[in-house]
C-alpha cells in the first residue's frame, strides 16, 4: 500500500479537500512516492505521519496557521508538523529562536528541553509545511512533485471556508503565500524567518501575544503557548 493512501486523514479535511484528492496531480504524488520507496530511498516523515498536521488539527478547529517550507530531512526529525520534532530529538536552530521570541513575548513561557509542538496543534495551531515529504539528507528534494499544488489549495480552502484565522508567515517563501489568503476576513502576521541564517530579525515580532489578542477579540479562546 502506498505511503499516502495508508494514512488516516481527519474526516473534516477529507470533506474540505475532496476535490484535491481526486485531481491527477495528487495521483502523481502518490505514484512518485511509491516509486521512490521501491527504489530504496528513505522518505521523511514516515508514511503514517505525512498528514499528521491534518489529523491533529481538524479543519473546523484551525485558529492559527504556522507555515513551514520543507520537512526536516535528518533521521528521526520530521513528524508531519512544521518546525516541530518528536520528543528526544535535538531542538532545531529555527525552533530555538522561536522559543527565544516566546520567552520575551509570552509571560510565563519557559523554553522547554524538547521541540515537540503537538500541544499547539491540539489547540488549533495548524502546523503546515508547504511540502509534506522530503528525501533523506536532501533538503527541498520534493518541492516540485506537486505538494505545493496541494498545500496552496489547503491555504485557499481555509481562506474561503473559514473566517478570522491568523496566518503566521515567516520568511520570503511563506510571505509569498499571502496572495492565497483573503486578508479582508483573515489576519496575516509577517516576519523574517526564524533561522539563524536570517540573523536576529525574527526576534521582537510579538506574533504569539498578537495572535492571542486577536483571538480574544473574536472570543475564540486563546492559545496556551507553554509546552
Amino acid at each position: 500500500m502506498s505511503a499516502v493512501t495508508d494514512v488516516k486523514i481527519d474526516p473534516s479535511w477529507k470533506e474540505a479537500l475532496k476535490d484535491e484528492f481526486a485531481k491527477p496531480y495528487f495521483t502523481s504524488i502518490k505514484e512518485f512516492l511509491v516509486t521512490e520507496k521501491q527504489a530504496g530511498k528513505t522518505i521523511f516523515p514516515p508514511g503514517s505521519l505525512i498528514f499528521n498536521a491534518f489529523n491533529t488539527t481538524p479543519f473546523e478547529d484551525v485558529k492559527v496557521v504556522i507555515l513551514g517550507q520543507d520537512p526536516y530531512h535528518k533521521q528521526g526529525q520530521a513528524h508531519g508538523l512544521s518546525f516541530s520534532v518528536p520528543m528526544g530529538v535535538a531542538i532545531p536552530a529555527s525552533l530555538r529562536n522561536i522559543y527565544k521570541e516566546l520567552t520575551a513575548d509570552v509571560p510565563g513561557f519557559v523554553a522547554p528541553r524538547h521541540g515537540n509542538l503537538e500541544a499547539w496543534a491540539n489547540q488549533g495551531v495548524f502546523l503546515l509545511n508547504a511540502m509534506l515529504t522530503v528525501e533523506q539528507a536532501k533538503a527541498g528534494s520534493h518541492k516540485k512533485i506537486g505538494w505545493q499544488d496541494f498545500t496552496n489549495a489547503v491555504i485557499r480552502t481555509i481562506s474561503d471556508k473559514r473566517e478570522g484565522v491568523i496566518f503566521m508567515l515567516w520568511g520570503n517563501f511563506a510571505k509569498a503565500k499571502k496572495e492565497l489568503i483573503d486578508t479582508s476576513k483573515h489576519h496575516v502576521l509577517e516576519a523574517i524567518h526564524p533561522s539563524p541564517l536570517a540573523g536576529n530579525g525574527f526576534l521582537g515580532n510579538k506574533h504569539f501575544s498578537r495572535a492571542n489578542r486577536i483571538l480574544e477579540e473574536q472570543e475564540k479562546g486563546t492559545i496556551d503557548w507553554r509546552l
